[in-house]
């Protein structure tokens, strides 16, 4: 019960299904039951045991339905064999028999037909649920979870969640009705019989229990170890060229080998101890038929206190109850694995963002005065990355920021985005709070182009239409001219709707960047953050694009963050940063009278 309060918000949406599940397997139980029971009188009819009863019995209440039903039927029996011989009262039974059996797999495929609609829901919802997560959570959370066992949750676990479903289903009600109308049949037909064999039953319940105690711990092991080698495996997959060059294929195999053999022990101990609840329900369950032939054998042939057709149904019955408890015993680890898989998924779920809306945030559509910097200190952390830093961009201005690597220049582009909150002072847009906007108005403001060109497996065209989903062919063709990038668009086999690979492979870095400044300005935003945005085009390209990007940038909002310092030599303001603080700015001319740090810089380049 603890697993489906984990998972309630999830199932009652499919609650219907639910409850058709278990209304079909009430009647499976049933009628299961009622075929076995009903195999009774045709074994007596076939060793001439029955009661003849010539009389039409009459119903006196519930407390003598047993004798009733079976004098209705001995009553049947013996009429129609007067009447008709005894072969036409086996074949009425033949057809009652059938009859049942069809009912009873009918019910168990309709059981099994709801549960499905309820098991892919509950699948579906939650990989949606943990993808819009995975797109909410801060960019931070990443830096400290390996991305193959995110993979690895919201793929094998959720998985996992969706098979113990039916488990669960089967252990609360399909089964334990199969054993309570096979339990009610059997003390109907002996109570005697039937409580010498449930002396037996608790000894066998304490030895499966004792079996799945700790498979919860071992398949949590075995969810873990997983994602550890996805992780191993989503790296290698991003770094292969790392890899190759620096000839490390046997490290990374090595890695991968390691954590697949710790899968390999850990599957083996949890699939062995699974195993065992099989073969060990079933010798109980012979060792409880073995005791009840010797006890009931004795009843049919020294007693005389029950009927051979009887004895063979009760037998059949204390079968029916040994094949649901055997899957008892399954449902039970497939649930404590599918516990196990429902924390490590819940986990992801129920983290809390940081940079979450505030109630009431505001939903900015325009920028009218500037961008501030309120003494702002921020560490990702241990040491702090910015100390106190202040500054104030104009709207239509440029400001640029250089600087050694380390020096904070990137964080200011993650900060002003919002990708991390500020842990002193605060950041505005016309004098208001970033943290007092809806992040999805703040982001749209603004187009980022960062140093490395993420472009995704798709068109050229689609991986545009992330800066502006309702753009024309025209506007992109447009916004791929002002990147300089059209030039090589234009001669591609399929133009703008080529494929350009995973993260754009099909393509240099040269031409990869283009297409992510095209996306920027194809989005057309008020204010413009360039994160080394011409670092990956060589000269020529870098001249075009800068050049273009200048143009842009007129009477736009733009913060420029360059290693190359001539691609920022007619910015508004130059800042340049030390150790998360500002050494110096001003324009190109003015850093470089005062010959100072810029000028070390920019000498440091050979840029005249």
């Amino acid at each position: 019960m603890d697993y489906i309060k984990k998972l309630a918000r999830f199932i009652i949406p499919y609650k219907r299904y639910g409850i058709l599940n278990i209304i079909a397997n009430i009647f499976y139980a049933l009628f299961n039951t009622l075929a076995m029971i009903s195999l009774m009188p045709m074994i007596n009819v076939l060793f001439g045991e029955g009661k003849k009863v010539k009389v039409k019995p009459i119903y006196d209440g519930f407390r003598n339905l047993k004798d009733y039903t079976e004098n209705y039927i001995n009553y049947i029996i013996t009429t129609t064999s007067e009447e008709y011989g005894a072969q036409r009262s086996l074949l009425y039974m033949i057809i009652l028999i059938i009859s049942l059996f069809l009912l009873k797999n009918a019910f168990n495929y309709l059981g099994l037909y709801f549960i499905t609609f309820l098991r892919n829901g509950v699948l579906k919802d939650l990989r949606n649920e943990i993808y819009d997560k995975v797109t909410r959570l801060p960019i931070s959370y990443y830096s400290e979870k390996k991305k193959g066992d995110i993979i690895a949750r919201i793929s094998g676990d959720v998985n996992e969640v969706k098979n113990s479903l039916l488990a669960i289903l089967e252990l609360i009600v399909k089964e334990p009705l199969t054993i309570l109308f096979a339990i009610v049949a059997m003390f109907i037909t002996s109570v005697k019989l039937t409580i010498f064999v449930f002396l037996f039953v608790p000894i066998s319940g304490f030895i499966i229990s004792r079996i799945g105690k700790s498979l919860k711990k071992k398949s949590n092991r075995v969810q873990t170890e997983q994602g550890v080698f996805l992780s191993t495996l989503e790296e290698t997959l991003g770094g292969l060229k790392v890899i190759k060059g620096f000839n490390a294929e046997k490290r990374f195999n090595d890695a991968f080998q390691k954590s697949t053999g710790r899968f390999y022990r850990f599957s083996n101990k949890l699939m062995n101890r699974q195993n065992l609840a099989s073969p060990m329900s079933e010798v109980l369950g012979i060792i409880t038929i073995a005791v009840l032939l010797w006890y009931g054998g004795s009843m049919v042939l020294v007693e005389n206190t029950l009927s051979g057709g009887a004895f063979i149904v009760y037998i059949g019955l204390a079968w029916q109850i040994l094949t649901p408890s055997k899957a008892i015993s399954k449902a039970s680890y497939k649930v404590r694995a599918g516990n196990a898989a429902a924390d490590r998924v819940l986990e992801i779920l129920n983290t809390s963002s940081p940079l979450e809306d505030v109630p009431n945030a505001l939903d900015k559509q325009d920028f009218n005065s500037d961008i501030k910097l309120n003494a702002i200190s921020f560490k990702y952390q241990d040491d702090l990355v910015l100390k106190n830093f202040s500054l104030i961009v104009p709207k239509g201005k440029s400001v640029a920021l250089v600087g050694q690597s380390g020096s904070g220049k990137s964080t200011i582009a993650n900060l002003v985005t919002r990708f991390y909150d500020v842990n002193e002072g605060s950041i505005t847009i016309d004098g208001k709070n970033i943290k007092d906007l809806k992040k999805h108005s703040l982001r749209g403001l603004i187009g980022l182009v960062t140093q490395d060109s993420i472009l995704f497996n798709d068109t050229i065209k689609n991986n545009l239409l992330l800066g502006r989903e309702d753009a024309s062919d025209d506007n992109i063709v447009a916004a791929l001219k002002i990147a300089n990038a059209w030039e090589f668009v234009k001669d591609l086999p399929n133009g703008i709707e080529t494929n350009i690979g995973d993260s754009g492979g099909k393509l240099s870095g040269g031409q990869q960047q283009r297409l992510s400044i095209a996306r920027a300005v194809l989005k057309n935003p008020p204010i413009m953050i360039l994160d080394e945005a011409t670092s990956a085009l060589d000269t020529e390209s870098e001249r075009l694009v800068q050049e273009a990007l200048e143009n842009m940038m007129k009477n736009r909002t733009s913060i420029v963050i360059a290693h190359r310092l001539s691609t920022i030599q007619n910015a508004d303001l130059i800042v340049v940063m030390q150790k998360g603080e500002i050494a110096e700015q001003g324009s190109h001319l003015e850093l470089i009278a005062r010959n100072g740090v810029y000028r070390k810089l920019v000498e440091m380049q050979s840029f005249d």
